[in-house]
């Protein structure tokens, strides 16, 4: 009985302590990722691709590479069992290609955000990623540095699209005359950033003006183009040159003029 009574207030000591022991002892285990890490899904049907692309995101601390999927097919069953954060996807697949597989994690895991990763430079890529709830679109020839950033602005809800600037600075309007396509310097910004996937309040805050009158705008540019679709303003815009799949293309809304076009952090889809 004595024994009994002595163990007690033992166990309770130990129970008392264990919260901090248990923590000491996650603080220590490696491999543990830390509350801000991105948790990646890398898809792509070739080896020494995704090996390359693991080597790339090895470097930054806050990356995770925590699984691998060869087709669509794979990756949708992937993300179902690891939950990541974000999917680098591939285009061109065996089984299911990326775009398909992006649509359907998109509408089954909408937590899980989808950065589509191409070697073509093909706008109908673009396009179609934006259709299928891709949050941005990165070429796999552009420098590993362009590759992280996207990674970052996808990852903190905003859009990346190749081509866009990343100063992060707004160049005033400098002329209100309409150029030959007829639109005003307003209605091109609106356009571009309809193009890139943004959504009337974010526009309306980008440009300081009420939603209101981004939906006028939107509404005009719709009439005078007889355009009547986002996916269709985009393709419009890479015609124009408004948007670029050449990361050091320019925005240049008047003739003669280079001027750096106006987005907020990162390329854009």
């Amino acid at each position: 009985m004595k024994s009994k009574m002595n163990a007690e207030p033992d166990m309770a000591r130990q129970n008392s302590s264990s919260p901090s022991l248990a923590a000491e002892s996650e603080a220590e285990s490696p491999g543990v990722p830390s509350v801000n890490c991105i948790r990646i899904l890398l898809v792509d049907d070739h080896p020494v691709v995704r090996k390359g692309l693991t080597a790339c995101l090895s470097d930054r601390p806050n990356l995770q590479v925590i699984g691998e999927a060869a087709d669509g097919m794979e990756a949708i069953r992937k993300v179902g069992e690891l939950s990541p954060d974000l999917v680098l996807m591939d285009v061109e697949m065996p089984v299911m290609n990326g775009l398909a597989a992006t649509e359907a994690i998109c509408k089954r895991f909408p937590k899980t955000k989808v950065l589509v990763i191409s070697m073509h430079n093909n706008p109908d890529y673009v396009v179609q990623a934006i259709q299928m709830g891709a949050r941005g679109f990165a070429l796999k020839t552009a420098p590993s540095e362009e590759l992280l950033k996207a990674i970052d602005i996808v990852q903190r809800g905003e859009p990346f699209f190749p081509g866009q600037s990343m100063s992060g600075q707004r160049q005033p309007v400098r002329n209100p005359a309409a150029g030959p396509d007829g639109l005003f310097e307003r209605e091109k910004e609106v356009l571009v950033y309809l193009a890139m996937g943004y959504s009337n309040r974010d526009i309306g805050e980008l440009l300081a003006i009420s939603v209101r009158t981004v939906e006028s705008h939107r509404a005009r540019l719709m009439r005078k183009l007889n355009i009547h679709t986002i996916a269709g303003l985009t393709r419009y815009a890479l015609s124009k040159g408004y948007i670029s799949l050449n990361p050091a293309a320019t925005f240049s809304p008047m003739a003669g003029e280079a001027t750096q076009f106006p987005n907020p952090h990162g390329l854009s889809v």
